[in-house]
């Protein structure tokens, strides 16, 4: 993955165009993890964009390894399993334990494993060439990255039928309808648009960022006791932050406050 650095924004994008970004290769799950570890380490970075390069985000997986049954596709049923586990869970597990926020700014095509990757994404811009889809049962497979758990979380149990029982793709503007993405931009400003919703992410105080993200994901599996209690705790650690008062105090002097991560 090409990753540019600097600033509170990284920028990361899925880097095999002329494979239309296929995902994944067997070291994948080990570099994907190494770079989610040091971005949770980095209190710096307060936000991450994720994008492919050239004409599609990812078209999921390798078919043309599907036929010859190699590489991640290689060796017995138990063994498939055993790479599945150590290479596609870990890349999903990496992105969706990403504790800054996460944007997905989808290019073009988002298939299989690269749809179920956009879908775990908290912020998701669609450019109008983009199209999305979970084509498992096309192949004679099933959703083998836990998009069976996460797109009905964003789309609706039966709207995640129809794309899985079907195999159809949709457009981007249904998937804006559908609440797949949060809006649909002209492809040209794609990236712009990304990095501004970016650049407005990361003006935020970094550790009530992360916290309030913990929080939103933990809540859509919590009660409302629990995320009551979640709640009380996390918000002592915020009220005891440098940052805290410099906010009420950039409000109070309506001005744009400065955030420190203290």
């Amino acid at each position: 993955m090409a990753q540019p650095g600097g600033g509170s924004v990284l920028v990361l994008t899925f880097d095999r165009a002329e494979r239309l970004n296929a995902l994944p290769d067997l070291g994948d799950g080990e570099e994907v993890a190494a770079i989610c570890e040091a971005v949770n380490a980095d209190l710096d970075i307060r936000c991450v964009v994720l994008t492919g390069a050239g004409r599609a985000f990812s078209a999921g997986g390798d078919l043309n390894s599907m036929k010859a049954r190699e590489d991640l596709f290689a060796g017995s049923g138990a063994a498939i399993r055993e790479q599945y586990r150590r290479v596609v869970h870990r890349i999903v597990r990496a992105f969706y334990g990403l504790e800054v926020p996460l944007i997905a700014a989808v290019n073009g095509p988002a298939f299989g494993l690269g749809c179920d990757i956009a879908g775990l994404a908290d912020i998701r811009i669609a450019s109008d060439r983009a199209s999305f889809g979970v084509p498992f049962l096309k192949l004679g497979i099933i959703p083998g990255d836990g998009g069976s758990w996460l797109l009905p979380r964003n789309v609706g149990y039966v709207r995640a039928a129809e794309m899985l029982f079907t195999a159809r793709a949709v457009d981007a503007e249904t998937a804006d309808s559908w609440g797949l993405v949060n809006r649909v931009v002209a492809h040209e400003a794609l990236m712009a648009e990304a990095l501004i919703t970016a650049g407005q992410v990361a003006a935020q105080p970094p550790r009530a960022l992360r916290m309030a993200k913990s929080l939103l994901r933990q809540g859509r599996d919590m009660n409302f006791d629990q995320t009551l209690e979640l709640s009380a705790a996390m918000q002592a650690l915020a009220h005891l932050t440098d940052d805290h008062i410099e906010g009420v105090t950039a409000v109070l002097e309506k001005r744009a406050g400065t955030f420190t991560g203290d």
